[in-house]
């Protein structure tokens, strides 16, 4: 498939040389299509593990580093091409050797603390489920969960990094006494947990304190638990329940990572919260940091993204659950509304430096 039948019809030089917008414009769709195109290729090359394999290792034929990775020498040479062309990766003058600089490793190996590459798993995960989405256009609702393959797979990477990693060096402290609180031994929830990765650091870093993890998703509560299970971990317990019949319980602590927006009543959810709180008690919610209104997100780094993400998955979830369908651009202010709702007095807003996607709330009764 190309892109050429789209420029051909009806002399379009005439008309791009009549009208320079349209020329920009084409330029930049071109652009757009080669950067949806990388991402695909980026993708792979962080599953495949052809990153991990290229780094440090200087310049490499494709058989070469279809050895190295273990895979199909034919694929492998291709998959150069794409990156090659992207400026992903370094090509020599002669043609046929390849190398990925150590500054693009940075992003993109697996194990770099600023990896990207997960990122970019996102795109072939949501484009799965298009069809769907393009029906839901047509007659409103949403896709269920088990509609997206390896959704919550990518999600949990992705918590690892903004998240989980986190907890202990920037999280934590925006309460101030909660890590000695959490070594004396407190209660503490996480609604929405997914695999539960968060709460299973947590409950083996402070094993006086107790965790409990609550999640809609029964596949994601089996992977926890074994997961708690494999580690040996007894101070925690994962459980699948609708957040807005959350049981009557007392927690000293409760987290959300990028949770309250995909819920299909998110001020049901809050309230929830806010009763589940002991006296004294905190809610850390973690947000994407966007304003509310589009006219406010217009200058906003990864506004398309957003944006894409919320009408491909989280928008839709809430939707087809027959909630509002708030939306991941729901926005600082109107995330401040709904915490004030729901009961809570004295809210703070914090940005860290080690996740420019995502605002911190922190909120006390």
């Amino acid at each position: 498939m190309c892109m050429n039948h789209v420029l051909l019809a009806d002399d379009p030089a005439a008309a791009v040389e009549a009208d320079p917008a349209v020329e920009a414009f084409a330029g930049a769709l071109m652009a757009t299509a080669n950067g949806a195109a990388s991402a695909l290729m980026i993708s792979i090359g962080h599953r495949t593990g052809l990153f991990d394999a290229m780094a440090g290792a200087g310049r490499l034929h494709s058989a070469s580093l279809a050895e190295r990775a273990g895979l199909d020498e034919r694929y492998v040479r291709e998959w150069l091409g794409a990156m090659a062309t992207a400026r992903i990766i370094e090509i020599d003058p002669d043609g046929i050797r390849f190398a990925l600089p150590d500054a693009h490793a940075a992003l993109l190996t697996s194990d770099a603390p600023m990896s990207l590459a997960n990122v970019f798993q996102f795109v072939a995960v949501l484009g799965g489920v298009e069809t769907g989405i393009v029906e839901c256009f047509r007659r409103g609702g949403g896709l269920s969960y088990d509609a997206y393959d390896r959704f919550h797979e990518v999600m949990a990477a992705e918590s690892d990094q903004t998240a989980v990693a986190a907890l202990a060096p920037h999280i934590l402290p925006l309460v101030p006494g909660l890590t000695d609180r959490l070594r004396r031994g407190i209660a503490v929830a996480d609604i929405g947990c997914g695999e539960g990765r968060a709460l299973l650091l947590l409950a083996a870093l402070f094993p006086a304190s107790r965790f409990t993890g609550y999640d809609l998703c029964a596949d994601t509560i089996e992977r926890a638990r074994a997961d708690a299970a494999a580690q040996g971990l007894v101070n925690i317990a994962f459980e699948r329940v609708d957040a807005t019949r959350l049981p009557e319980c007392g927690f000293d602590c409760i987290f959300t990572f990028d949770a309250i927006h995909d819920q299909a009543h998110p001020d049901r959810v809050l309230a929830n919260i806010r009763r589940a709180l002991n006296p004294g008690g905190v809610y850390i919610m973690q947000e994407i940091d966007a304003q509310t209104g589009v006219a406010n997100n217009l200058d906003h780094p990864m506004g398309p993204w957003v944006y894409t993400i919320s009408c491909m998955h989280c928008m839709s979830v809430s939707l087809g659950q027959g909630g509002q369908g708030l939306g991941a651009a729901w926005g600082e202010q109107l995330a401040a509304d709904h915490l004030a709702a729901a009961g809570f007095g004295a809210v703070e807003r914090h940005r860290l430096p080690h996740d420019p996607m995502n605002l911190y709330f922190v909120a006390r009764g």
